[in-house]
């Protein structure tokens, strides 16, 4: 079965009553900053679905691909709901989730925080098999 790509660019949606768009300027936060913001947006996930996370890596990368400038997260994968008894002996599904584009468009580290989260939720939901129909429904995306 081929893997799946989903995507999650912030500038497709609403996020807190405004819409989001490049603030012009960037704001500063280093790589080890950004990455511990993904890691305690990894620790607020509920231990009742990280438990069930199963075969899973997440990565911070500074940029997406030239062609996705706007990309926040990236799900490359076979979700949970997908998997069969032919799944065994393959790579970690990834979950990219991408600094440059988060902090062009964010204000201030509050915003940072809260799109990050976002962004964590949106790409692990696509893990768990949750289309972005759904996940729009549910106010992530």
């Amino acid at each position: 079965m081929p893997k799946q790509r989903s995507r999650y660019a912030g500038s497709a949606r609403i996020s807190y009553g405004r819409p989001v768009v490049d603030n012009g300027s960037v704001l500063e936060m280093t790589r080890e900053m950004f990455e511990e913001l993904v890691a305690e947006a990894l620790d607020r996930i509920p231990p009742e679905l990280t438990r069930l996370m199963d075969n899973v890596a997440v990565f911070v990368e500074d940029e997406p691909p030239a062609d996705d400038p706007e990309l926040l997260g990236l799900y490359e994968g076979t979700p949970l709901t997908e998997r069969g008894e032919w799944y065994a002996g393959v790579l970690p599904d990834r979950i990219t989730i991408y600094r440059g584009p988060t902090l062009r468009m964010c204000e201030s580290r509050e915003d940072v925080i809260a799109e990050t989260e976002i962004t964590v939720v949106h790409e692990i939901a696509h893990h768990f098999g949750i289309d972005d129909a759904r996940l729009h429904a549910l106010g992530y995306g």
